[in-house]
């Protein structure tokens, strides 16, 4: 059978690369122009993450409040605890301030000290009237302003937990987005270039500290965030990369060419990003700093092989076409297995998850390529290799870590088991100590002001975090009998109970204050009315609404009164105990709204996200097997071996439970960036299992079969490459560490220690089971002409094809 991607195809392929230079360069060039050009398509995306299919019940829930309330997370709140608020200066810059507010069109409503209302009953009209609770004529006396306050916090209930804390004296103001620019550009602009400079030079006049959050104020601080560091991590990581490559090579010339082919990667990465029309993530914005970081092992691979062909014959023109020759399936395949390991994220029914699969499997092949052309081309036109720069095939450091690596497996792999069982013990311990966070705001950097204001409004408000709580009673007006009501007021007290959660706002307070009202503002009476006082305050109700301008009603119950929603804040600290603060909220609304009757539905973006992370783990599982099985295959067609599967598995999962394990000791959650972790790691991984069996096989056929011989003259020429590369690799993924979110953090350097795992496990574990699994003498029958010859084939080999060429 003919083998595929053999000598003569990869003869081929390095005479046309070297025969076509300034064609290639050309058409590198045009491409890169062309995709250049796609960048004016990029958006950074101004919706949340959502890890859930849209055709899960989930979503459908989510989706279904929406349809009845709109967008929920269009609230931004202003607090401070500054007693010198109702002094009459301070007071006068807070009115202005909330009146400029105010005016703004992408602002529908402001609730605030200084334009609250009353309900005052006019018995003539029989209706009720809204009138001011401070008279601006009067705000220049400060005793009016303490007496306002006193009214504030012991007359008017229904604003308790919505605008002050009656215990600390905290003071907010709730500023309404418009909805319909929540999730767009406008929300960014308003937040970033209208509110914020409002607010600085509030503080500024006043002295008054401010605190302000809200599900838009922390996206748009969050994304601002996450754009400042995608050129952080892009110049962090050619740093870094660059200085170890020179290190290791010793040459400028070596360093700029392999700097060149990964910038040239990074400007495809975005292009390809623009071309396809995606947004950037927060899991995209990572791809041009995993082009650079996958690019920089392709070049050191390519580079170290040119110079060990170099020092063996001294001929330049030689040398660069064996480095495509005998290298080229080997570094083909490894990067289809780097690829396979993020294209896993395509197989979850999750957009997000899939589009950064796509990206990043499009960018690993590209920068492969890029790698495969310009290095050749690029070392041909410039003067050959000097001593210095060859001096890294025998450092000696270098080669004293490998010898003591051969040494370990030659006579210590009993120790390298029991290790290696030791370490699967304690990987398998610390995998039962591991949670899942379902917090939104734990990854956010917590050395900034507006994560620090989270934590403010949770300890006085008891979050800011929406959770929502929609009821439909299937029939028209059914949600506004009072028999309705008392139900929701009974589901209220369970829900303010809890202490995770904050007071909850729904018809029911509108109701308790209409009553008050009707007594006259007596705060004994802010209550549910009693079926006689429903009878009188009827009138005053339907009159109230008839002669109101502006409806607030509609927010909080359906046009038709079939369907009302609740609205409680929860502390995203708490995000692990969601699934059982929403178990406890159902037993008791199940109980007081009985299906098919009613339909309660309990959701908000902390019960989605909470729930996204949970699918994510669940698919987890399933991606990893995935990856194994297309490992594996590719393994099995190279080798058409089942021992080589088994041996090409064992080595790149170790590493895996060993970092589960590490998570659970040290208390690191799975989230959904650490969860990312282990298709990353694995997918880098396995490139150097791949390479040290292609070079194995090799030195089988040279060493007639002799598995001892073959796999110890392995190290020789393979480990230096697994080496290099491993540790590039290390370096350059703990570039992430450098973020200020946490969930970067994390990724970043959990997957820089697995790939560190995972090169010590490739370099003795390896070895080491292929010498056990392996005790017969292999022979020519024992390996069978693979289906895709990946191995480095011999100088002869590749001399007889040519010689045929010719």
């Amino acid at each position: 059978m003919k083998k595929l991607l053999g000598i003569g195809f990869w003869e081929l392929i390095a005479r046309i690369i070297l025969r076509n230079r300034i064609i290639i360069l050309t058409s590198i060039v045009l491409i890169t122009i062309l995709l250049v050009c796609q960048w004016k398509y990029i958006r950074f995306t101004q919706t949340e993450a959502n890890l859930i299919p849209a055709d899960d019940k989930v979503n459908v829930d989510y989706q279904k409040f929406l349809n009845y309330f709109g967008e929920e997370g269009n609230l931004i709140v202003i607090a401070t605890k500054d007693k010198k608020l109702f002094t009459p200066k301070v007071y006068k810059a807070w009115s202005d301030l909330m009146n400029d507010i105010k005016l703004d069109k992408a602002v529908s409503l402001v609730v605030s000290v200084d334009n609250l209302q009353k309900l005052i009953k006019n018995d003539y009209l029989e209706t009720f009237e809204l009138n001011p609770l401070i008279d601006e004529s009067k705000i220049h006396d400060e005793a009016y302003l303490k007496q306002k306050k006193t009214e504030l916090f012991t007359k008017l209930p229904f604003y308790e937990g919505l605008l002050f804390n009656k215990k600390t004296g905290a003071i907010r103001s709730a500023i309404y987005l418009d909805k319909k620019i929540v999730n767009t550009e406008k929300r960014k602009d308003y937040v970033l270039n209208q509110l914020i400079p409002r607010l600085e030079k509030f503080k500024k006049a006043t002295g008054i500290t401010l605190h302000t959050s809200g599900m838009p104020y922390i996206r748009t601080l969050n994304a601002k965030t996450i754009i400042d560091e995608i050129g952080l991590f892009i110049g962090a990581a050619l740093l870094i990369t660059s200085l170890i490559f020179f290190y290791f090579f010793r040459s400028f010339r070596a360093t700029m060419i392999s700097l060149i082919v990964v910038i040239i990667g990074v400007m495809w990465s975005f292009g390809i990003m623009g071309a396809l029309g995606y947004e950037i993530t927060v899991l995209t914005a990572l791809v041009p700093t995993l082009v650079i970081v996958i690019g920089i092992p392709n070049c050191i691979f390519f580079i170290n092989k040119y110079h060990q062909e170099y020092y063996k014959h001294a001929n330049k023109a030689k040398a660069l076409q064996r480095v495509i020759t005998k290298t080229g399936t080997a570094t083909l395949m490894t990067n289809i297995t780097t690829a396979v390991g993020f294209a896993t994220f395509i197989a979850t029914n999750n957009v997000l998850l899939r589009e950064f699969g796509v990206v990043t499997t499009l960018n690993i092949l590209a920068i492969y390529l890029l790698s495969l052309l310009l290095i050749p081309i690029f070392f041909s036109y410039i003067p050959s290799p000097i001593p210095r720069h060859l001096g890294h095939l025998e450092r000696e450091s270098l080669t004293k870590f490998l010898k003591w690596i051969v040494n370990t497996v030659k006579y210590n792999r009993i120790s390298v088991y029991v290790i290696s069982v030791c370490l699967l013990v304690f990987g398998i311990i610390g995998i039962e100590k591991i949670k899942v966070s379902g917090s939104i705001i734990e990854d956010m950097p917590k050395n900034t002001d507006f994560y620090r204001d989270i934590r403010f409004f949770e300890k006085e408000f008891d979050g800011v975090m929406p959770l929502e709580i929609m009821i439909d009673s299937k029939r028209k007006n059914g949600a506004m009998k009072l028999s309705a009501l008392r139900k929701m007021e009974e589901l209220e007290q369970t829900i303010t109970d809890i202490p995770e959660l904050s007071k909850p706002l729904s018809i029911v307070n509108i109701a308790k204050s209409f009553n008050q009202a009707y007594y006259n503002g007596n705060p004994d009476f802010y209550a549910l009315p009693s079926p006689n006082e429903e009878f009188a305050l009827l009138p005053y109700i339907k009159n109230s609404f008839k002669y109101s301008k502006d409806n607030q009603l509609k927010n909080y119950i359906s046009s038709d009164g079939r369907v009302v929603r609740m609205t409680t804040f929860i502390k995203d600290e708490n995000g692990e105990k969601m699934e059982a603060i929403e178990a406890h909220i159902r037993n008791k609304a199940d109980k007081l709204f009985p299906s098919p009757r009613y339909e309660v539905i309990i959701t908000g973006k902390p019960s989605v996200f909470q729930k996204g992370t949970k699918y994510l783990l669940d698919n987890l599982l399933s991606s990893l097997l995935f990856a194994f099985f297309l490992t594996g295959a590719l393994v099995a067609i190279m080798f058409r071996s089942f021992k080589m599967v088994l041996v090409s598995i064992i080595p790149n999962l170790l590493p895996l439970l060993m970092t589960a394990g590490l998570m659970g000791f040290l208390g690191i959650p799975l989230k959904p960036s650490t969860l990312l972790v282990f298709g990353i790691a694995f997918g880098m991984s396995v490139d150097d299992t791949l390479r040290f069996l292609a070079q194995y096989r090799l030195e089988l056929s040279r060493n007639n079969w002799r598995i001892k011989k073959s796999v110890f003259a392995t190290f020789d020429d393979a480990g230096i490459s697994m080496f290099y590369t491993s540790i590039v690799l290390f370096f350059g993924f703990s570039v992430f560490m450098l973020s200020s979110f946490g969930g970067t953090v994390a990724l970043g350097g959990l997957v820089a220690l697995t790939l560190c795992f995972g090169m010590l496990s490739n370099l003795v574990l390896l070895p080491s089971l292929v010498l056990t699994l392996n005790k017969r003498l292999a022979n020519e029958q024992q390996l069978p002409e693979p289906i895709i010859d990946i191995i480095e084939h011999t100088d002869e080999e590749i001399d007889e094809v040519e010689k045929n060429n010719k």
